[in-house]
């Protein structure tokens, strides 16, 4: 059977090369510290287990979920966006329940683009943002973004076809690959360019809670207006190490909710019940879990950043995110020079490049091994003699 154009068209998965170099690694016996992977290495806080496996117990969990999902989880995002930011959330309208934010923004063009529009995407940015752009057929530019502008976009480096013709803006703070963070500020430029141009906004809050130095992250919908020209997709993998449990929401302007759940009504029935009763209580108990990971991640960091530093690796820190972006030694390229640390220090590193042509020549190191791995990996790569 010959596969549809549309998957013939899907780019190739950047983390599954990646994945299958580091498991030939392994499989030859090599100790590979493997800083090139995005998953959470700490279990889920028990009292989310504990009320999964609760709620798990009673039948009514075992139906099927209303299609749009619980009142319950839509309510508890509602609460958690006015706690948390002080965002007003209608939560039947401006709430949307995902099988995890990357799906939705994977729906997000097919939803709301039509064949050969044009959707601007950041660069260096998340790869599977391309998966929505080759299922929906639409076109798409890239924003660059560079060191010298604090790994932001530079709205007047679009051009006016650019701003005439985009449907969608995707953003992406705290960023990843680079670990850059937005300021209020610039979401309010943001709002403003959106609002000028009747494009829509979507802002991936993916590590929405994971500030260092005492800067919590800001949310898109804090700026004013925000909620007239975008949405926001808030996932609870990074912040409650639920990664496998494929849950998260989209909050914000009601038009583009509404696209989205109608989509979803073609396609699922929401996420088992007793997956989103949990959910809604990590969004609604006591967040000191999500404070403890949030300073792992800074002692991860500062441990990283002081060994780049003491073997002469010149490096930023991150201001968020659980990711650092160094950049590669003379003579490399992003490509070349992570196949040279999994071949000469078993040391996995993501390639820049894989995000995009403006990650040429950095690296993405995940903050997501214990100190001790973090402190080796940097002696192994200081023996190579390339600082």
């Amino acid at each position: 059977m010959e596969f549809s154009n549309r998957l013939k068209g899907l780019p190739a998965q950047f983390f599954a090369t990646l994945v299958q170099k580091v498991t030939a690694a392994y499989a030859e016996g090599r100790d590979v510290i493997n800083l090139g992977q995005g998953n959470p290495d700490q279990p889920t806080p028990p009292h989310i287990v504990k009320a999964l496996q609760q709620s798990a117990q009673e039948p009514m969990t075992h139906k099927y979920s209303p299609f749009r999902g619980t009142t319950e989880l839509k309510e508890a995002a509602a609460d958690f966006y006015k706690r948390e930011y002080n965002v007003d959330v209608d939560p039947e309208t401006e709430v949307a329940i995902l099988f995890g934010t990357k799906i939705g923004l994977v729906e997000l063009p097919l939803a709301l683009m039509n064949d050969g529009e044009l959707l601007l995407l950041p660069d260096p940015g998340y790869p599977d943002y391309l998966s929505g752009v080759g299922l929906a057929n639409v076109r798409h530019e890239t924003m660059p973004l560079l060191r010298e502008n604090d790994f932001l976009p530079n709205y007047n480096n679009l051009s006016s076809s650019q701003l005439d013709e985009a449907k969608l803006i995707y953003l992406n703070y705290p960023n990843n690959p680079t670990g850059a963070t937005a300021s209020k500020v610039f979401f309010e430029e943001t709002v403003k360019l959106g609002k000028e141009h009747s494009i829509g906004i979507v802002h991936d809050f993916a590590y929405g809670a994971i500030g260092f130095d005492d800067n919590k992250p800001i949310s898109f919908l804090e700026a004013e207006g925000a909620k007239d020209i975008g949405i926001e997709l808030y996932t609870l993998s990074k912040s409650y190490n639920m990664a496998g449990w494929r849950v998260g929401f989209a909050v914000g302007n009601k038009d583009m909710i509404e696209a989205i759940n109608l989509l979803q009504d073609h396609l699922f029935v929401s996420i088992f019940p007793a997956v989103q009763h949990a959910a809604a209580v990590a969004l609604s108990d006591d967040q000191a879990c999500v404070e403890a990971l949030v300073a792992l991640y800074e002692g991860r960091r500062n441990v990283l950043i002081a060994e780049c530093e003491r073997i002469g690796w010149e490096v930023e820190a991150p201001k968020g995110s659980f990711f650092a972006w160094l950049p590669v030694p003379k003579d490399f390229t992003s490509e070349t020079f992570a196949d040279f640390l999994l071949e000469k220090a078993d040391v996995a590193v993501a390639a820049g490049n894989g995000f995009g042509s403006f990650g040429e020549g950095y690296v993405r190191i995940g903050l997501l091994v214990d100190e001790e791995r973090i402190k080796e990996a940097i002696q192994r790569i200081e023996k190579l003699n390339i600082f």
